[in-house]
């Protein structure tokens, strides 16, 4: 996992591009930008701690990313693509150095029109959305990383997020447009991606392709309130959760019940979250709130905060005390706890969450999000859980798997054994074979994948 480039094939390269791609060398900052938010996982923490690229390559057009791809693949140099590092399984970390190409500087809007965006993978998704907002349209889905990732990295390394409870998760159809990449060869290629081929490149850690522009389906903008309801107990704050996101009579964004005692650590809500008791985050339109509190009252719940929505600098949105910021809240705290990620079966959705609720009491803290899932709502747990070895953490996970909850696994970095299939998507393994015949495209993250013999 540690073997490097040649210091003769790194030597070239940098010959290479010298006055044509801007490089960065100095140790500290390739370290910095070699790294992401792994440290989430213990397991993780312990694999992929101190690895890093050999230099970071910062083009700024398609034909710079072009002349870093022909020169990684005639020198035989890996290549992992970074945007704003936000990804928590690794993606971003160069398992056998090389270069880290930073596509941030790739971040220009080619159009907005006809619903979608048309723009470059660097720019950051606030950015974004802020752009979008004068056309009265916003991105369908978002994380909560949404103020410091990029729109490439969240499609290269996420699933789903905030707005997955009216999209569903990023490859399901129709949620990417279309996609430009450069393939990694000496003589590299710019293909166009649409309609279902789309899942080449989607949440497949940048293994099969550098993405260069993406197009992207647009929502209508909403006047969004943000929401906290206290509960009386967790199993309430889902069911009533579950009623909203079935209720068309409101408009939503984010459905997250969250079990006492995660919010004790969400020091700045404090006065919002009542001691002992479940909360219900949520963001909904302005003009569906009188439904939504009709719901929740119905439900025993009680609103203890109602705010509109602020993305600006020093405000904090209630986003980033969902899915996986409501661990990163804990972990500032104490990093005794780590997490998981499930999905729970739709056809006997609460009956397994009070089962799984109820199996591990001392060691797992609730913690769900709606989502539509193949057209129907269920919900995604990103539980805490508290970490004793990794021993008792596959054993946590056998037993969810046993009982129909599946397990994405978040404390692997292979792309594989991170999804609940545990194996590689046919699509994206086959285009891998296309984009990336030598396997220099941020290799070992997908472990499937044999590459071709290389040429003399």
């Amino acid at each position: 996992m540690t073997r490097h480039p040649s210091p003769e094939a790194l030597a070239a390269l940098r010959s290479d591009l010298d006055g044509r791609v801007a490089l960065v060398e100095e140790p500290a900052r390739v370290r910095k930008r070699s790294r992401d938010f792994f440290w989430y996982s213990p397991v993780l923490n312990a694999q992929l701690n101190g690895l890093s690229g050999d230099l970071v390559a910062e083009p700024a057009s398609e034909a710079e990313v072009m002349a870093v791809a022909s020169s990684c693949a005639r020198h035989g140099v890996p290549l992992t693509v970074r945007g704003g590092g936000t990804g928590n399984y690794g993606q971003a970390v160069p398992l056998q150095g090389g270069v880290v190409l930073d596509v941030s500087g790739l971040d220009r809007i080619a159009w907005q029109r006809d619903g979608a965006v048309r723009t470059g993978p660097g720019l950051r998704m606030n950015r974004l959305d802020a752009l979008l907002a004068a056309g009265g349209e916003e991105l369908r889905m978002h994380p909560s990383t949404k103020r410091t990732a990029t729109i490439g990295g969240f499609v290269a390394g996420g699933s789903g997020g905030i707005g997955s409870v009216n999209y569903g998760q990023l490859r399901e159809r129709g949620n990417i447009r279309a996609a430009r990449v450069v393939t990694l060869e000496a003589e590299p290629r710019v293909l166009e991606l649409t309609g279902d081929a789309v899942n080449g490149i989607a949440h497949a850690y940048g293994t099969t392709g550098i993405v260069t522009e993406l197009e992207m389906p647009l929502a209508p903008v909403h006047p969004w309130i943000d929401v906290i309801v206290a509960f009386d107990d967790f199993l309430t704050a889902a069911e009533c959760g579950l009623a909203v996101g079935r209720d068309g009579a409101v408009t939503k964004k984010l459905i997250t019940p969250i079990a006492w005692p995660l919010p004790q650590w969400f020091t700045p809500l404090k006065a919002h979250c009542p001691a002992g008791r479940a909360i219900l985050i949520a963001m909904i339109s302005e003009a569906t709130l009188p439904a939504f509190r009709a719901q929740v009252t119905r439900a025993g719940g009680t609103i203890t905060l109602e705010t509109p929505l602020d993305e600006s600098p020093g405000h904090t949105p209630l986003y980033e005390y969902s899915w996986n910021h409501t661990t990163l809240q804990v972990l500032k705290t104490d990093r005794s706890w780590t997490y998981l990620q499930s999905l729970h079966p739709a056809d006997r959705l609460m009956e397994s969450v009070a089962e799984m609720a109820a199996l591990f009491p001392d060691e797992i803290v609730p913690h769900l999000e709606l989502i539509e899932f193949a057209g129907r709502l269920t919900y995604a747990g990103i539980p805490l859980l508290k970490f004793t070895d990794a021993d008792r953490l596959n054993h946590i996970i056998a037993a969810h798997e046993a009982r129909g909850v599946f397990i994405a696994n978040p404390h692997v970095y292979t792309l594989e054994d991170g999804t609940r299939h545990k194996r590689a998507e046919t699509d994206q393994l086959g285009f891998k074979r296309l984009t990336d015949p030598l396997g220099l495209m941020n290799p070992g993250k997908m472990r499937s994948f044999t590459p071709a013999a290389p040429q003399a």
